[in-house]
């Protein structure tokens, strides 16, 4: 059983991330977190913040000379931003006075970082979260709900896919099929792992040239509308055996599992796996993925509607998830709110954002499937090493290849 959490604000002198029950022998270095972070960094109509904050990562615990330990894996993302910070998002009480200064940059959008944000965003967590926790201002809202704290998840996940690789074979890989009403022109290709350095060259991450066009004049369009603009991804998970996931409860169905996860992500409103929606408008007889013998007279699919899971449970097929995001909720051109310390009429607050967060998102999203059949693995092939679950997952996939 794996178990994460994360901790730490956007604007605070680090995020933290822990993941207990890492088995031992693990492959991982400082490296393969730095270059988690760069992936999430990339794509066209990020905004200014990602061209100077830097992602300074650190392992705290849990690995040795390369190789996880079976303690908890604990990590550190340092904000290079914090100086700036440190009166507003000081943890110690402050003189008074400090938070007179004006910080601001002398952008009429943005609110001085030193002023109380009483003016709530819609679309994002400001009002819900004030009244809920009976708080005087946003910041304490904004700074834990901002989208700055899945980089600790992008770590967390850079975890999970190390251990669903070494032990399985397993590979995931994520992309962009729709930016607003742009979508990719063959729904049904999907990217191999083989396809990772042309994603992350891409400025839209995907593998479909053409799109990648219509997605960055789209993202340019809203920009030039003082607008933001947002889309679907997609997660593909190849070689998942059958069997990760169960029918027999609720919470342990590997559909329910991936899907509460990628909603946990900021901004996403949607999610489906396989062809989920598309699969409503469709008679049963053509909706499901009929069971045939292959070539080898091994048991296979003649398509992968399903995305690779039926009844809560893995099939073997191809993992496919996918998540809509809403445009972004801070948008250039305020939206109606009410200042909550006057009772007046107001615009929310302004902060600086992204116009399209859909290629981040991607990356984010990858991290929370990978987390995801990460923990459902070591449930079936549990193991206090690697070595362990690699025996006990050979000796599990010997029995599937009897019987499939």
């Amino acid at each position: 059983m794996l178990r994460w959490l994360t901790a730490g604000e956007s604007h605070g002198p680090s995020l933290v991330a822990i993941i207990d029950g890492v088995p031992s022998g693990v492959e991982l270095t400082t490296q393969t977190f730095r270059d988690a972070l760069a992936r999430r960094r990339l794509g066209h109509g990020r905004g200014a913040r990602q061209k100077f904050e830097q992602d300074v990562v650190r392992i705290l615990g849990g690995i040795r000379h390369g190789l996880t330990t079976g303690a908890p894996v604990a990590l550190e993302i340092a904000n290079s931003e914090w100086p700036k910070w440190q009166v507003v998002m000081s943890a110690d009480p402050v003189d008074p006075k400090d938070l007179l200064v004006d910080a601001g940059t002398g952008d009429e959008r943005e609110i001085a970082r030193n002023k109380p944000l009483t003016r709530p965003r819609p679309g994002h967590a400001d009002l819900a979260g004030m009244i809920s926790y009976d708080l005087a201002e946003a910041r304490p809202v904004l700074e834990r709900a901002s989208a700055r704290e899945t980089a600790a998840r992008v770590v967390l996940g850079a975890v999970a896919e190390a251990i669903l690789r070494q032990v399985g074979g397993i590979e995931l890989v994520s992309h962009v099929v729709r930016v607003g009403a742009e979508a990719i022109q063959d729904p049904h290709h999907l990217p191999q792992p083989g396809d990772e350095d042309a994603l992350n060259q891409s400025k839209m991450r995907t593998i479909d040239a053409e799109a990648d066009e219509r997605f960055t004049l789209a993202v340019d369009e809203a920009k030039k509308a003082g607008d933001t603009i947002g889309g679907v991804i997609e997660v593909v998970a190849w070689g998942v055996p059958i069997g990760l996931g169960t029918h027999v409860q609720a919470d342990r169905r590997l559909d329910a599992r991936i899907a509460a996860a990628l909603m946990s992500i900021q901004s996403v409103k949607g999610v489906e796996i396989g062809d989920g929606f598309a699969q409503a408008a469709l008679p049963g007889s053509k909706a499901h993925d009929e069971i045939v013998k292959g070539a080898n007279g091994r048991l296979t699919r003649s398509s992968n509607r399903a995305g690779g899971i039926e009844g809560g449970t893995s099939n073997g097929e191809a993992i496919v998830a996918r998540a809509a995001f809403k445009p972004i909720s801070t948008v250039p051109r305020a939206l109606k709110s009410v200042d909550l310390a006057t009772g007046e009429e107001a615009v929310g607050l302004h902060q600086r954002s992204d116009t399209c967060q859909v290629v981040p998102g991607a990356v984010i999203a990858q991290a929370e499937v990978a987390l995801v059949l990460a923990d459902m693995l070591s449930d079936h092939a549990g193991g206090n090493s690697i070595a362990e679950m690699k025996r006990n997952l050979r000796a599990y996939l010997a029995r599937v290849e009897e019987r499939a």
